[in-house]
């Protein structure tokens, strides 16, 4: 077996040194405050039990057996993307293995060379890469800053003859859990003659009637040119879609090579995606106890005196300031001795000084469940003052 090259042993020695090493976490057993299963649907046995019944109804093969564009489109995935496309009111759906392959997908094949594009500082990795990926040209603007991304719209506005602009944000950040002002930011986008892409990864199934997520609970579908639905989060399954027009989405099918070069998902994969967003529409009380318990948590933040060391946040992301990866993780440590599994994010995940306990909060979380874990919270917070 060949040793890792010097440079490689280097980096990676430095990385331990700094306190910044990841290793892959044994499964871990106490209440969940860590997941991105936010209704629970990974577990639920009524999707598993519909999954079967529509399996039932096709040729069922184990695997894809090929890209889609080969052998993998099985009849399932035509069914599904129709299903999404009328759920969150958009022309078409285009099904993707993950959201990373998705954002990587548009972002390297759609911008084209001498267009502009303009991204919060806080997007998620797998936009930043496709960018890396893009012919063109892109510029970050500070976190929510609309002054700034303005500011970037007038300049490049003035400057540019043929080419696009492109505004890039998330409807709800992974990390902070906070969300940007989309009407203004759609405003922007109108007067400067922008195309809007906004990932929904953290907004569906959370946001508006159904879950819809929060383009549609602010009306913007006509508004936004793509919308990056994934569906690992509160879908409780796997894979992603690319919502816009039918011409957006031949574009993909013919020049977005994460999409073209790959295996398809299974057809059990896409069968889960029905049975979820049936549930979704079915049940509407799992989305209203989900919002519940992210105002009975806010409210049980002011009753601790926690409130400060946490960024706002009205989703079911609520992040937890704790500078230092050994006090941050000393304290989750801590909460898991006491049954409580909340993750630690370290840096350089964050920016150093920004690491933090990020709270996910699920609709099968109990009230007592979240008074436990923040009075747990404040004993060891304050004991590390």
């Amino acid at each position: 077996m060949h040793k890792l090259p010097l440079k490689l042993e280097q980096r990676l020695e430095k990385r331990k040194l700094d306190n910044f090493f990841r290793s892959l976490p044994s499964e871990m057993e106490g209440i969940d405050f860590f997941s991105n299963d936010y209704l629970g649907f990974s577990s639920s046995e009524v999707i598993r039990g519909r999954v079967s019944e529509i399996l039932a109804g096709y040729d069922f093969k184990n695997g894809a057996t090929g890209s889609r564009l080969l052998s993998g489109n099985h009849a399932l995935f035509s069914k599904a993307e129709k299903v999404i496309a009328q759920f969150h009111q958009a022309d078409s759906a285009l099904i993707f293995n993950s959201g990373y392959d998705a954002n990587l997908g548009f972002f390297s094949a759609v911008p084209q060379k001498g267009d502009v594009i303009l991204y919060d500082e806080l997007s998620h990795a797998s936009i930043r890469d496709g960018l890396r990926m893009s012919l063109a040209r892109s510029y970050k603007f500070a976190h929510n800053n609309l002054a700034e991304l303005e500011s970037k719209l007038s300049r490049f506005s003035a400057t540019s003859n043929d080419s696009q602009i492109y505004i890039v944000t998330e409807s709800v950040f992974s990390m902070d859990g906070d969300r940007p002002d989309l009407l203004r930011i759609a405003d922007l986008a109108r007067r400067f003659n922008a195309l809007l892409i906004i990932d929904e990864a953290h907004a569906t199934g959370v946001f508006g009637e159904s879950g819809v997520g929060l383009i549609q609970e602010l009306g913007l579908e006509k508004s936004v040119f793509a919308r990056i639905q994934t569906f690992g989060k509160a879908m409780g399954s796997h894979g992603a879609a690319i919502l816009g027009s039918a011409q957006l989405r031949d574009y993909l099918i013919n020049f977005a090579r994460s999409f073209i070069y790959t295996t398809a998902l299974p057809p059990h994969a896409v069968a889960t995606l029905l049975a979820a967003y049936e549930n979704l529409q079915a049940d509407a009380l799992i989305t209203a106890k989900l919002r519940e318990n992210i105002r009975f948590f806010k409210a049980e933040l002011d009753r601790n005196a926690l409130t400060k060391r946490f960024i706002n946040s009205d989703s079911t992301i609520q992040s937890c300031i704790v500078t230092g990866n050994d006090r941050v993780k000393t304290i989750a440590a801590k909460l898991l001795e006491n049954g409580f599994v909340v993750k630690p994010i370290l840096s350089p995940t964050v920016p150093l000084g920004q690491e933090r306990l990020r709270f996910c909060l699920h609709a099968y979380n109990s009230k007592q469940e979240i008074s436990e874990v923040l009075e747990r919270l404040a004993n060891f917070v304050q004991k590390l003052d």
